[in-house]
């Protein structure tokens, strides 16, 4: 959230239970994932510190169930042994626990930072590595998915986390590139105009990138005159996100738990804004972020991209869960929006409050269970 410990996307600020449902099983006879359909599923994305007392964990925790949530999205900076002392408290009050952690951009990473070759550089040339040169903000530390260790590495993460008793899935935030392109309602605070793909924030240009497409393609996209028009390297690094989530779904299901992302609105979106088709990845569920005052959209434009990835994942077991943002919400807007979610096909809701959520939104969460 949207760090959500910090925020999913770019506020950058910008722009992850008791009754069991009815269980009818689909399962797709390429990708092994399995659809539950039945109970209507409410998330929220929260963190929870190392050093926070497990009373007060229990005391957060206990005001989301005690408010119709099912399920939470705990940030534990990918340590499992903060997840492991979260994840039984969570458990007792009937809670699922999802595994939240950030993915290819890792801010504050202690091994990454000792090998720079792990990040990510843009057109321009400018390093996530270096503090001076990373787009937008300073916790855009973005590795690369194409150098084999930093993927080793995030793997390794994913894995700490599958391993974790009691955990549902390993949720999985910003599994993408840097913003080729912002948000709309967001380019005035950066004073930016996004016309075109500029080179500044158009990624990744690394060697262990350049190398590994070209052994592919034979050419160099540091040498094209205009890379945005070269098909075989955008759809290059729309598979590098693409196989790295289906090397993390083997991972956590080999440890039997499933693996859940949070993603850009409905995937033609995110292709053009982040490099991200998730339509086309191996995962059981997905949380499309749909803050449509982030896109200067109005509010009815939650039930359209609801139905948009609905329809996308046609085909597939992929359960999708809208993300509201609501501290843009009133309760009566909110209301609406759960609303538009489940009329357009949505499994469930994810919300994120940063940490504002009123009474009043919570009485229309747990209402509208009813």
């Amino acid at each position: 959230m949207k760090l959500r410990i910090a925020i999913i996307t770019l506020v950058l600020g910008f722009m992850s239970c008791n009754n069991a449902p009815k269980q009818n099983t689909v399962v797709d006879s390429k990708t092994k994932i399995e659809k539950t359909e039945g109970k209507y599923k409410y998330w929220k994305w929260i963190a929870v510190g190392d050093k926070e007392s497990e009373s007060s964990i229990e005391k957060r925790f206990s005001i989301l169930k005690e408010n119709g949530i099912d399920a939470i999205l705990i940030n534990t900076n990918a340590d499992p042994k903060t997840l492991s002392k979260a994840a039984p408290i969570a458990n007792k009050l009937g809670l699922e626990v999802h595994a939240w952690m950030f993915t290819t951009n890792r801010p504050g990473d202690s091994i990454a930072q000792q090998h720079p070759d792990w990040y990510m550089v843009s057109r321009s040339g400018k390093s996530c590595f270096v503090k001076e040169e990373r787009p937008y903000v300073g916790y855009y530390q973005w590795l690369s998915p194409s150098h084999p260790e930093a993927r080793k590495h995030i793997l390794s993460l994913v894995e700490g986390l599958a391993k974790v008793e009691g955990v549902t899935s390993v949720h999985l935030d910003y599994i993408r590139y840097p913003d080729v392109y912002l948000p709309v309602g967001l380019l005035p605070k950066y004073d930016l105009k996004q016309e075109e793909e500029l080179p500044d924030y158009d990624f990744d240009y690394s060697d262990a990138s350049v190398e590994k497409f070209m052994a592919l393609h034979h050419k160099d996209p540091r040498k094209m005159e205009n890379p945005a028009i070269d098909i075989e390297w955008k759809n290059f690094r729309l598979n590098e996100i693409r196989s790295l989530v289906n090397e993390a779904y083997e991972v956590v299901h080999k440890h039997d738990k499933k693996l859940s992302a949070a993603v850009f609105p409905y995937p033609e979106m995110a292709d053009h804004m982040v490099r991200q088709r998730w339509d086309k990845w191996n995962i059981d569920m997905v949380l499309p972020m749909i803050y449509y005052n982030f896109y200067n959209e109005e509010l009815d434009w939650i039930g359209y991209a609801t139905k948009q990835g609905v329809q996308d994942l046609e085909g597939k077991a992929t359960q999708l869960h809208t993300g509201l943002y609501t501290p843009k919400l009133t309760p009566e807007d909110l209301k609406k929006a759960i609303q538009m979610a489940k009329d357009n096909g949505a499994n469930g809701i994810a919300f994120f409050d940063d940490g504002k959520m009123t009474e009043e939104q919570f009485e229309i969460i747990k209402n509208s269970k009813e």
